[in-house]
Formats: C-alpha cells, structure tokens, sequence
C-alpha cells in the first residue's frame, strides 16, 4: 500500500514539487521460486536474491512485492506493471521494460546497464542511489519522478514527456533530450548536467546559472553561434 506524499509546492521558480510514493508493505510471502510466467500475477511477494536472468515475464503485474537483490540480466519484461512495489539492489544487462507501467515505486540502488524502458509509464516514482548506463526513456511518460542520488550514464530521453521530475544530487552525462515535453522539471540538483542533444527543448525545466555558464558552449554550437574571445 503507498501513500503519497506532496513536495513543498512551487518554488521561487514556481516550479511544482513532485509528489513522492511513501510505499508501505503488507506482510510479504516468500517466492517459491522456479520461473517467471507471462501475464503472471505476483501479489504481496518477496523475491531476495533470484535470478531472473533470461526469464519471460512479458505482462506480468508486481503488486505490493519486494524485490531484493535480484539479478535481471536479459529478462524479457514489455508491458509487465510494478505497482506499490520496493526494488532495492537490482542488477543487470539489457533488461526489456518496454511499455511497462510503474506506480508508486521505490528503485533503490539499482546497478543496471542497457535497461529498455522505452514507451513507459512511470507515475509517483522514486530511484535512489545506484547507477543506471544507457537507460532507454524513448517515448516515455514520467509524472511525479524523481531521480536521487543516482548516476545517469547517457540515459536517452527522446521523444518523452516529463511533468514534475526532479533530479536531485544526480550525475547526468550526456542526456538526450531531443524532441522531450518538459513540464515542471527541475535539473537544478543535477552536477554535473550534461546534455548532448535538446537543449532547444528545455522549456519547462529550470536550470542554476552555474549549469547555464556550463551548457553555454553547447548552446551556442547548437544556435550556430561563433564565440570568439
């Protein structure tokens, strides 16, 4: 069961706080293991230490589960839904999240690398700590996210629509924004901010002058602007 919990409201900027999952789990039941099933229905579980490397869960719902430890490498996972759910200490390559829908989460120190999350959903969700390499956000719709504490390695961006997210004390490099909807986003907390493709998208998001001084020389090679001293 999550209860939500409100930012602070709008700030000086008049920015809109994202509203944060507060998940609390009932008493959870041990997975009795073996393999995940497509379109299979995960209730009140705790899966610590699994390898679900390779497995086939493609549609399958996690509601009020626990998943801790666990090993995804190359699980196949489009359209699964994690609700009301705490992943703390996933790992892996190339995991398929595809289309998937995300609600009242919490995705605490993740080590994942290639992860497809392109066309989902993400709604009241918290990732913290942990480092995520090449993370695919394509065509994604995130409300209510927040980044914290995380190291983002080229996570991809393009084509999404982000309306109160928040990256606070994050790494970011080399972050495509290209053709993203950006609503209510605050990249203040982001350091250091790298971004290599959409700066024109920006509008929407607030920055700190230091991260404009920053993204200046980009800015001006994208406007076509020559800087001479």
């Amino acid at each position: 069961m999550a209860r939500t919990t409100t930012g602070t409201g709008p700030g000086r900027t008049g920015t809109k706080s994202a509203r944060r999952p507060e998940v609390r789990l009932p008493p959870l039941e041990p997975w009795a293991g073996g393999a995940l099933e497509p379109d299979g229905d995960y209730d009140g579980l705790e899966f610590r230490e699994a390898d679900l490397s390779g497995q086939d869960g493609a549609g399958a719902r996690f509601m009020d589960c626990a998943l801790t430890g666990c090993a995804v490498d190359e699980a196949a996972l489009p359209r699964a839904r994690v609700l009301d759910s705490v992943l703390t200490g996933l790992r892996g390559v190339g995991t398929n999240l595809a289309e998937s829908t995300w609600r009242d989460v919490e995705l605490r120190d993740p080590r994942l690398g290639g992860t497809q999350l392109h066309g989902a959903v993400m709604e009241r969700v918290v990732v913290r700590g942990g480092k995520i390499d090449f993370l695919n956000l394509r065509e994604a719709r995130l409300k209510d996210v927040v980044f914290e504490s995380c190291v983002l390695v080229e996570p991809d961006f393009a084509g999404a629509r982000l309306e109160r997210v928040e990256f606070v004390d994050c790494v970011l490099r080399e972050a495509d924004f290209g053709n993203v909807t950006l609503k209510d986003v605050d990249l203040r907390g982001a350091a250091p901010l790298e971004i290599t493709r959409g700066l024109d998208r920006l509008s929407g998001a607030v920055i700190s002058t230091g991260q404009l001084l920053d993204l200046a020389p980009v800015l001006a090679a994208e406007l076509g602007i020559r800087v001479e001293g």
